[in-house]
């Protein structure tokens, strides 16, 4: 990695079309927190139907941006703000819904024992007088921004039992009811299949088409390329400048993001003649997966991908004694293993990364100290049977060295850091166990691409220390450049493999996505 000048030539932003007119612009917006700088100076703007990405890493000041507009922060005095260029005063939330502005968070904020009706016109009864509810009325205002979509959900449904495809349209039908004019996107896709993501892609150019601008958030630069005209980047609190997407490559985009240059090459080494770690033959669980033959041996990253419901999950949940298999067999280092829970799998030498940081992979009021020392602390008592707090200290602080965590103290909550850190607490935690076996499942998900890089970094020292390491993901590039071989899952079985150089990507991606 090198550092890049963001105003070299071949960098330089354009400016917006003067003639344009504007639904929203911002100069000089700085706020500080506690002495701190979230954002300085930085330069904004929208216009009507217009698709645009707020690019930049986490912590780089694009939700405390976003909770400007929004009304929920004030900024510092000295920037301006207007809307269909009037002055936006001392704006709050209830002011900004008012103007249309809406911003549909990566947690939704639906209330999931609600249905699906009820979710869509809350809007329309916040701040109304009491009275009697009016369900029918309700459910006609559902199904006319449902019908407004063309899409088909159930109204009666209980949130929480919709998919998370579904949930997102319910986000944006409440969005619709509230009279959007701009609505904000945040992390829409973190958690869709690449069918699902494109059919909310075909969603947010019918919003724009009928006049709505919508500003896009996500660490997935492809699709940011993808339904984004122009792209505004935040570096640090600073603006970096605001581009077009046309002729933008992920490569550029990722550099004004970082500052620094990435290195994708192909990483891919035969490790035919080192030993097998972990290997499994004619492994199968009714309903998940059938007939998975694999190996992963020393110092080897093997790629597993497919398409969400591939099954993929549910293997790694099987593979760490999460679940049974009905049939098959599972050896590590040669022997036979048939693991009753999770626990057999971590004392037999396996640790596993859930794709769900944020509920499985760590416990969030708690410190990041705990959460790292939650799967040893067997280990880590002393003679008496007590927990030895110098033992303690000296675990955590090896690994937040050694994986280059930021953190303020040991003791703060693991929730108060950003998506890249909190991933490397979740594979400090698994490491502590001294695995001889690594499964990633999706972990980069939410994770800025500065931060992927880091993480990635992290596996690939692992693997040359000779762990064996099984990494799931269903973004293509991801396995690509970090696997030795790749295998290609659908339907619950393995039905293709690939070694990176050899077999073209654009091949992969077009037979995953087939």
């Amino acid at each position: 990695m090198t550092d890049i000048d963001p105003q070299s030539a071949a960098l330089r932003p354009q400016s917006t079309d003067a003639a344009a007119p504007l639904l929203i612009q911002l100069e000089g917006i700085s706020k500080v927190f506690g002495g701190v700088k979230a954002l300085q100076d930085v330069r904004f703007d929208i216009a009507p139907g217009e698709v645009l990405c707020l690019a930049g890493e986490n912590g780089c000041g694009k939700s405390t941006l976003i909770k400007i507009i929004s009304g929920v922060y004030q900024p510092e005095a000295g920037g301006t703000m207007l809307f269909d260029g009037k002055p936006m005063d001392k704006l709050t939330p209830g002011l900004a819904r008012s103007l249309g502005i809406q911003v549909i968070w990566q947690d939704l904020a639906l209330f999931p024992e609600m249905s699906v009706a009820e979710n869509i016109a809350f809007e329309q009864n916040l701040g109304a007088r009491p009275r009697l509810v009016d369900y029918g009325r309700i459910r006609q205002i559902a199904g006319r921004m449902l019908d407004r979509l063309g899409v088909a959900i159930d109204l009666e449904k209980p949130v929480r039992e919709l998919s998370i495809a579904q949930r997102q349209m319910v986000a944006i039908c409440r969005a619709l009811v509230a009279d959007a004019r701009l609505v904000f996107m945040d992390e829409p896709t973190a958690s869709l299949s690449k069918g699902e993501t494109d059919a909310l892609l075909v969603i947010v150019r019918r919003l724009a088409s009928e006049g709505i601008a919508v500003v896009f958030v996500s660490h997935r630069l492809a699709e940011v390329l993808d339904v984004c005209s122009r792209v505004t980047v935040l570096r640090d609190g600073r603006y970096v400048g605001t581009y077009p997407t046309k002729g933008m490559t992920q490569t550029r985009l990722t550099e004004l993001m970082t500052g620094r240059n990435f290195d994708q090459s192909v990483r891919a080494a035969d490790r035919s003649a080192a030993p097998a770690v972990l290997s499994v033959e004619g492994l199968g669980r009714e309903g998940d997966y059938a007939e998975i033959d694999l190996v992963v041996r020393r110092g080897e990253v093997v790629g597993l991908t497919g398409r969400l419901g591939a099954g993929r999950t549910e293997l790694a949940l099987s593979l760490f004694g999460m679940t049974r298999p009905d049939r098959g067999t599972i050896r590590l280092g040669g022997e036979v293993t048939d693991f009753r829970s999770n626990r057999d799998a971590i004392r037999a030498g396996i640790a596993y990364v859930s794709e769900d940081r944020l509920s499985l992979g760590l416990v969030q009021p708690q410190s990041i100290a705990d959460n790292i020392a939650l799967p040893v602390l067997g280990k880590l008592v002393d003679a008496l049977g007590l927990l030895s707090k110098r033992r303690k200290a000296a675990l955590v602080d090896d690994w937040i060295r050694q994986l280059a965590v930021k953190i303020g103290a040991p003791e703060h909550a693991v929730s108060t850091l950003s998506g890249g850190n909190q991933q490397r607490i979740v594979l400090a935690k698994w490491l502590a166990t001294e695995p001889k076996v690594l499964i990633l499942d999706s972990p980069t998900v939410g994770v800025d691409v500065g931060a992927r890089a880091g993480i990635f970094e992290i596996v690939h020292r692992l693997a040359e220390a000779g762990m064996a390491i099984l990494l799931i993901s269903d973004e293509i590039p991801e396995v690509y450049y970090n696997s030795d071989r790749i295998l290609h899952m659908r339907d619950g079985r393995i039905i293709a493999d690939y070694v990176p150089g050899r077999d073209d990507i654009d091949a992969i991606e077009e037979a995953v996505h087939a």
